[in-house]
């Protein structure tokens, strides 16, 4: 089985990228574990780990600094589409939910899904998807179990 090859598609502003960089850890039908350093410097942003749980519509992330020390966990809610040659393509739905380091969370970017509604840069049915999975999502953190998906990124 050859490692999947990573895109990241986003609506707003519309770019694919291909993930050529990132190191893919572990993979099977459940869930691609990768590492990776961002792509753009960013002030605080250095390096991180993400898991793409492929049957839940998530991608989750863990965000450090150079230091190595933890900026905060980010969960894109996402499609994912597989095409020819083992390629994964992970669409941004938009809507992220933010856990800081004290266990602070914040569903972000709203706006932006309401935005490409207008625009119709997204279905209706892609919206229904987004919102089912970040309900998904936020009834585990809520619920008390988000270590057990954490704890598929190492510490």
């Amino acid at each position: 089985m050859t490692d999947p090859i990573l895109y990241r598609r986003r609506i707003i502003p519309d770019e694919c990228v291909e993930l050529k960089d990132d190191l893919i850890l572990a993979y099977n039908e459940e869930f691609i574990l990768t590492s990776w350093h961002v792509l753009k410097p960013k002030i605080d942003l250095h390096h991180g780990y993400s898991c793409y749980f492929l049957q839940d519509g998530l991608k989750l992330s863990k965000m450090f600094r150079a230091d190595g020390s933890l900026i905060c966990w980010y969960a894109d809610i996402v499609d994912y589409d597989w095409s020819e040659g083992n390629v994964l393509t992970s669409t941004d739905l938009l809507v992220d939910v933010i856990i800081e380091p004290d266990g602070t969370v914040q569903v972000v970017d709203l706006d932006e899904l309401a935005i490409a509604m207008e625009r119709g840069l997204i279905s209706e049915e892609a919206v229904r998807r987004c919102l089912m999975a970040a309900d998904k999502f936020l009834r585990v953190v809520y619920g008390g179990d988000f270590a057990r998906l954490a704890g598929y990124i190492p510490s």
